[in-house]
């Protein structure tokens, strides 16, 4: 179980604010944090990690004491049994996908039988030997992940780590996550801004506002898009469309991946509801 309360000055847009947050996560929840730039959402996750210090409050996980303001008491980073997968990935690029994983496991014994596990599980055997540089950005999100989970974490801290991906990969890898939470029996909190991420995820969802919880519940599933016809009005440049709706309105829409269109052309257009 973690539990905690902690506080934080930010200094936002708007201001100075103060971020003061009191949670208990059970033990194999999945948290997303959600809210607009400011919020406090990363510092969050930084004081979590040991990366940041709290300016007051209390962090214990399975009862051990993480940060106490009275008495003082203050866990380094690299004592907290936990994982941080960055927006960025932060690989090591001088190291192999391998060596990267090698490096969190410090060493154990059976590091190893570790490696090879998770590099099947997440799909990196046969990228084993290749460095960063020379892979996808979803290949790269995955080694990130492998790395977190090599060094046996029992809180897995997310900051945004599927948002640059494109919506085949993104998708892919939630199920892999999904997957890992589960497997692993971890703790988790992901940043998103992804309503259908967050809904097909998290147990709860806890909503960041200038540092204050505006809303902790269950995740509010976002409205299922709906499939209009349409008709191919112009071919444009960069892979666009003008495409005329029923009723008369035009607008313009990327084209089908991997599909040649022409002028008249009937399509079916998915349209969302997106957040307000």
């Amino acid at each position: 179980m973690l539990d905690f309360h902690l506080l934080k000055a930010l200094h936002t847009a708007a201001g100075p604010r103060t971020l003061d947050v009191r949670l208990t996560l059970a033990p194999g929840e999945l948290l997303a944090i959600s809210g607009p730039s400011g919020a406090g959402k990363t510092t969050l996750l930084r004081l979590l990690a040991g990366l940041d210090r709290p300016d007051g409050g209390f962090l214990t996980a399975d009862g051990q004491p993480w940060y106490r303001q009275q008495p003082r008491h203050w866990l380094p980073p690299q004592q907290r049994p936990l994982g941080f997968v960055f927006q960025d990935y932060a690989l090591f690029p001088n190291m192999t996908v391998r060596e990267n994983l090698a490096f969190a496991t410090a060493g154990r014994a059976d590091d190893k039988i570790l490696i090879d596990k998770l590099l099947e599980e997440l799909e990196l055997t046969e990228l084993a030997q290749r460095r960063p540089a020379v892979l996808s950005g979803g290949q790269q999100q995955r080694v990130a992940l492998a790395r977190a989970l090599a060094a046996r974490p029992r809180l897995l801290l997310l900051d945004e780590p599927l948002a640059a991906l494109d919506l085949p990969t993104r998708l892919r890898l939630q199920q892999v996550l999904a997957e890992v939470h589960k497997q692993f029996s971890l703790t988790t909190i992901l940043i998103s801004h992804d309503p259908a991420e967050i809904a097909r995820l998290a147990d709860r969802v806890l909503e960041l506002d200038l540092g204050q919880v505006r809303r902790l519940g269950p995740p509010v599933a976002p409205a299922a898009p709906a499939t209009v016809p349409g008709r191919v009005l112009a071919v444009l440049a960069a892979g666009r469309l003008r495409v005329q709706l029923p009723g008369g309105a035009e607008v313009e829409v990327p084209a089908p991946p991997g599909r040649e269109c022409a002028v008249g052309q009937k399509l079916a257009l998915t349209v969302g509801v997106g957040p307000g």
